[in-house]
Order: C-alpha cells, then sequence, then structure tokens
C-alpha cells in the first residue's frame, strides 16, 4: 500500500481543516433556482457522509454508490449517501440518518470527525460533507435496493488520482471530473472527493466551490 496516513491522522486533519478553515455558506442568501416544473424554489441544506470504512481486507476507502435508476431525482448517477436536511435536524444528524437508510450503516455522533467545505448545487441544495471514519467489514454493508444499485468501496490510492477538468460554454467555471471506479465521476460528488483527497490525504486546504457540474446534472 502506499505511503498514505491511517485514520486517525485524516481524522485530525479534517478536524483541524473545519475548526480552522472550513466554509459556511447560507442558503438564504443564494438565488432561487428553477425546478424541473419551471418554478422557482429557494435553496435547501443538504448533507452527504464521507465515510473512510478499514475494511479487513481491502484496508481503508471511501463509500460511494451508484443510485437506482428508479429515483426521481438524479437516477443513476454517483453519489455519497445523503439527502435534504428535515426539519429539526442538523447537517451531521441528517448525513448519519442517510447513512443508515442508505447503506444500513448506523454510525455515532462519536464516529464523525468534521466537515468540510459547503458546496452549492445548480439543482438548488447547499451540500455539507460530514466525515466519518469506521473499521469494519464492507460485506456487512445492507444497501437499500430502492435506493441504492451498487456501493463502491474506493481505496485510497483509487481515490489519490489527478481529477479532469473541461470548458463547457455555459459556464466560466471549469467542470471537474475524477477518474474512479471505472467511469468519470462529476460534481457535486467529485468536487467533495476531491477536496476531501486534498484535506486527509496531502494536507492542504484546497477549494472546491469553483468547479462546476455538468449540464445534465444542473437540474
Amino acid at each position: 500500500m502506499s505511503g498514505h496516513p491511517d485514520l486517525a491522522t485524516m481524522a485530525a486533519r479534517v478536524a483541524a481543516f473545519e475548526r480552522g478553515h472550513r466554509r459556511e455558506v447560507d442558503p438564504g442568501t443564494l438565488d432561487p433556482v428553477r425546478a424541473r416544473d419551471g418554478d422557482l424554489r429557494a435553496p435547501r441544506r443538504a448533507a452527504v457522509a464521507v465515510v473512510v470504512l478499514d475494511d479487513p481486507g481491502r484496508g481503508p476507502g471511501v463509500l460511494l454508490t451508484r443510485r437506482t435508476s428508479r429515483l426521481r431525482d438524479h437516477p443513476g448517477q454517483f453519489a455519497l449517501p445523503g439527502g435534504s436536511v428535515d426539519p429539526g435536524e442538523d447537517t451531521v444528524t441528517a448525513a448519519r440518518r442517510e447513512l443508515d437508510e442508505e447503506l444500513g450503516l448506523a454510525l455515532g455522533a462519536d464516529r464523525v470527525v468534521g466537515r468540510l467545505d459547503d458546496y452549492p448545487t445548480r439543482s438548488g441544495f447547499v451540500i455539507t460533507p460530514v466525515v466519518m471514519t469506521v473499521a469494519a467489514p464492507l460485506d456487512e454493508l445492507a444497501p437499500s435496493p430502492d435506493e441504492v444499485a451498487h456501493v463502491f468501496h474506493v481505496t485510497l490510492d483509487e481515490l489519490d488520482v489527478e481529477p479532469h477538468y473541461l470548458e463547457i460554454p455555459e459556464s466560466d467555471r471549469p467542470v471537474v471530473q475524477l477518474p474512479i471506479v471505472g467511469h468519470r465521476v462529476h460534481a457535486p460528488t467529485a468536487a467533495v472527493l476531491l477536496q476531501f483527497r486534498e484535506v486527509a490525504l496531502r494536507d492542504r486546504r484546497t477549494r472546491v466551490d469553483g468547479l462546476e457540474q455538468p449540464v445534465f446534472a444542473w437540474r
């Protein structure tokens, strides 16, 4: 295995980033977005779980899913476990709940090591990435068949790759792609994973809010 940091070092780096450098975005300061039905909608908070799972056989890696084709929003796309923040929840609670609902992995608040920068999406969400660590067998996960078509365990070697950047006429920001799991994964997932790689693996304070999503993910 390459010389990647251990779980404790990654956790410490993420915690230090949250304490001193994390950027929070207030959805109330953003312009409304136009939904599929044509109505304008105020941006809302969402949360995703960036889970570093240390499997006995494969070692540590980040859990990534591919959404089922039956879902209304972003069917078939690669995603981190997550969703909207419900009334009465904070982002950490929402990320833990979604992780349990999607993958059957119930982690306590003590497994949360920190949060990365908020990422506003074109579809009207402000995503908060919540980083968690756990040592557990990958085969004990219980993915929801209604939401998850496939679960990937992206090892640190696989995650530590250079992204691709594309120019598109619709935006002055570059579209980011991560070449992992045999595909090119796009933002917002690619942006979150890239910042995690930079903070946790390389101890860098790289920002990703200037990275664009592909046009097909704008709604």
